[in-house]
């Protein structure tokens, strides 16, 4: 009996280390690929009317959540749906990283709590400094950092935007090398552990660009996935003061209507939809009304269209062409651009390296050369030049 006892604990003891070992060895780059699944494996082909277009164009893309998963960016994966080889391949010029730093379990599009933390999981699969399991302040550096020591190892091929400095002298770089410029944003403002002090801390790491929300509501404002989507609170307020006085920018992507309604009420310099998609061609409560679309351009920010299925109602670059042609005929041309949510636990069409694909869906739904240039990038870089601090 003993003996028998004895093999037991010990099989036990083994099941528990290979699980334990699995976990920590192969655990987050499975969870990546189960969830950033990509339809349409590179490489891809297009016209050549598109690919001469594409290659003169400065694109520009204002969500990829790239960072969350821990991968060297510098690395050609083949899990991932963006890293540098692939932006460059993609012509992508500018690229925003946008951190996650919570999400639900069961995350949906209509109700959520904040009861519960997948990213703490995810953390302890990455081996995230012990600082991280309980800071989501800290799991927003981390990240940060994680870019900065990307763009150390790129060989110049990944390159920080932090001011219009910055930006001046990559476009410039641009001129001669086809590097990326990668700026840092964050979805949701309970990054700031409950503390607006800690604004101060992420404008210091390089963050640009923050939205109040993510997927449940928080002591800034309501989501339009939370329980009760109430809209600013009056910490709320005072974040977007503040972010303001910083020059950091807005974004109301996952903001419930009563937000993004008093975000604009206060707003006095331009605010940005990082991904969204439109009611007009996919009408759900992701995405925006025809309301919505004008009073944000009136701000002078920019509607960052996005590649996945609940943002276009569709999985292929067409769909992506026609709810950035319903944005743009509402909007204004001006006002919109590409905001894919690579990497963010979304099914895309293509990863981006295939880019170029959406140039061709745009030359096929009557757009000219100068209205799509403006869309795949020029409007980004417009905002950005004008909007970041000096």
């Amino acid at each position: 009996m003993r003996r028998a006892i004895e093999i037991f604990a010990g099989t036990a003891a083994i099941v528990v280390v290979g699980f334990v070992l699995f976990f920590f060895i192969f655990a987050a780059s499975i969870t990546e690929r189960v969830l950033n699944p990509v339809i349409n494996k590179p490489p891809y082909s297009v016209s050549e009317r598109a690919a001469k277009l594409h290659e003169t164009l400065f694109v520009a893309d204002m969500h990829a959540d790239s960072l969350l998963w821990g991968r060297d960016l510098n690395a050609d994966a083949a899990v991932s749906q963006v890293d540098v080889p692939k932006l460059v391949r993609g012509n992508v010029a500018l690229q925003a990283f946008t951190v996650v730093t919570k999400t639900p379990r069961g995350l949906n599009i209509e109700r959520n709590d904040d009861s519960t933390d997948n990213i703490l999981l995810l953390a302890l699969a990455q081996r995230q400094p012990l600082e991280n399991l309980n800071s989501l302040t800290m799991r927003a550096l981390w990240q940060a950092r994680r870019l900065h020591e990307y763009a150390d190892a790129s060989g110049g091929r990944l390159i920080i935007i932090e001011n219009k400095r910055d930006l001046a002298a990559f476009v410039e770089r641009r001129k001669t090398q086809k590097a990326v410029g990668g700026w840092l944003g964050i979805e949701g403002a309970h990054a700031l552990d409950g503390k607006l002090e800690n604004l101060d801390t992420l404008y210091h790491a390089g963050f640009r660009m923050i939205s109040p929300t993510h997927f449940f509501d928080n002591d800034i404002a309501g989501s339009a996935h939370g329980i009760e989507k109430y809209g600013l609170t009056d910490k709320g307020r005072e974040f977007v003061r503040q972010m303001e006085t910083r020059r950091m920018l807005v974004d109301l992507a996952h903001a419930s209507p009563r937000t993004i309604d008093d975000v604009l009420a206060i707003a006095t310099r331009p605010v940005v939809v990082s991904h969204t998609g439109v009611r007009g061609t996919c009408d759900n409560n992701r995405n925006l009304s025809d309301d919505q679309l004008r009073r944000i351009a009136a701000t002078g920010g920019v509607i960052g269209i996005g590649f996945w299925d609940t943002a276009v109602c569709g999985e292929d670059a067409l769909s992506i062409a026609k709810a950035i042609k319903y944005a743009a005929g509402i909007a204004g041309v001006k006002h919109v651009g590409l905001g894919s949510d690579f990497d963010g636990s979304v099914k895309v069409p293509f990863d981006t390296s295939g880019d170029a694909l959406i140039t061709e869906a745009l030359i096929a739904e009557g757009f000219s050369d100068a209205d799509i240039a403006l869309i795949m990038g020029g409007n980004i870089l417009r905002l950005l030049s004008e909007a970041m601090p000096e």
